[in-house]
C-alpha cells in the first residue's frame, strides 16, 4: 500500500481525541482525495447534498441492520455515498453517527468529490464513481493502542492471529443479505480476556468480505506485534482488537445465531430372533 495512502497513528487509550481533526471523541480519521474536486454552487454540489440528506434520513429505519447505500444525479454530475454503522450498535447511536459525519464530512472535505470518515460507531464514504460492491482496501489507515503486553506477547500474538481468523470467518459465514460483522471473547490469563471485532460492507460478497478481513489481518504482525489492541481501517472492512471490552456484548450475544439443535438419532432397528425350529416328532 502506498505510503501516502496508509498512515499509522499511536493512539492513548486516554488521549484518543487529541490527535483527531473532530473535537467527538468518536472521530477516528478522514481520508479526503485531492485528485478530483467540485465546484461549489454546482449540480454535483446539490446532488450531495441531497445524497447526504438521504443517508442521515435512512439510517433510524429498522429494516436496514446499520447499512445504506444510495447514488443520486446523472453523469457527469452523479454520486454515490453509503453508511456503515457497527454492528453492535442501536438505530439511535447509528442516527446520531451518520448525521454527526454527514456534517463534518462538508467541514473536512469541502470541495473534493471522493470521501471517508471513519468513527467508532460508523463510516460515511461517498465518491463521484460507483464503487458498490466493490472490494476496496485502498486508503486505509492503522491505529495502535500504545500499551504493550508484557506477560507472554508471543502467546499473546498467537492468540490475536487465531481469534481475529476465527472472527473473520464467522462473519463471512452468515447467509446472503445479513451482516457481516462478528465479535468474540476469548480468554488469555486470569487478568485479561481479548476482544475481537471484524466487520465488511454488506453489499461485498462473501469470499470478497472474507479476502478484505484477512488482507488486513496479515498487516497486524508488523504494526502491532505485542501491542494490546490495534484496529485496521478500510473503505470496504474493518478489524479490532483489545485487551479490554469496547463493544456491547450484550448486543453481539443477540446478534449471534443460536446452536443448532440437538440430532435426534433414531433408535436402531429392533431385531427379532427367528422362532425355534420344530423338533422332528414333537407334538
Amino acid at each position: 500500500m502506498k505510503s501516502l495512502n496508509f498512515f499509522i497513528a499511536l493512539l492513548s487509550l486516554l488521549s484518543l481525541a487529541t490527535i483527531t481533526k473532530s473535537q467527538d471523541p468518536s472521530f477516528l480519521y478522514n481520508s479526503c482525495s485531492n485528485d478530483t474536486t467540485y465546484t461549489r454552487n454546482s449540480t454535483y454540489q446539490a446532488n450531495l447534498n441531497l445524497l447526504l440528506s438521504s443517508l442521515v434520513s435512512n439510517a433510524t429505519r429498522n429494516n436496514l441492520d446499520g447499512f445504506y447505500n444510495s447514488s443520486i444525479g446523472l453523469d457527469p454530475d452523479d454520486v454515490y455515498g453509503l453508511f456503515l454503522c457497527r454492528g453492535d450498535v442501536n438505530k439511535n447511536a447509528c442516527h446520531n453517527c451518520v448525521a454527526l459525519a454527514a456534517e463534518e464530512a462538508i467541514q473536512l472535505c469541502p470541495v473534493e468529490k471522493v470521501v471517508i470518515l471513519w468513527y467508532d460507531l460508523c463510516l460515511l464514504r461517498y465518491s463521484n464513481r460507483a464503487f458498490f460492491s466493490t472490494m476496496d482496501q485502498e486508503p486505509g489507515v492503522t491505529l495502535v493502542n500504545t500499551q504493550n503486553i508484557a506477560y507472554e506477547p508471543e502467546r499473546f500474538n498467537r492468540l490475536v492471529a487465531t481469534t481475529m481468523n476465527d472472527t473473520a470467518t464467522q462473519a463471512t459465514s452468515a447467509t446472503s443479505g445479513a451482516k457481516k460483522f462478528a465479535a468474540k471473547e476469548v480468554y488469555f490469563n486470569e487478568f485479561l480476556n481479548l476482544y475481537s471485532l471484524v466487520q465488511c460492507t454488506p453489499d461485498l460478497s462473501s469470499s470478497d468480505c472474507y479476502r478484505c478481513l484477512r488482507i488486513a489481518i496479515s498487516s497486524l504482525p508488523s504494526c502491532c506485534s505485542q501491542r494490546a489492541g490495534a484496529r485496521v481501517l478500510y473503505p470496504s472492512c474493518n478489524i479490532r482488537y483489545e485487551n479490554y471490552e469496547f463493544y456491547n456484548t450484550t448486543a453481539v450475544a443477540a446478534e449471534s445465531p443460536p446452536p443448532p439443535p440437538p440430532v435426534i438419532r433414531a433408535p436402531p432397528p429392533e431385531i427379532r430372533a427367528p422362532p425355534p425350529s420344530p423338533v422332528p416328532g414333537s407334538k
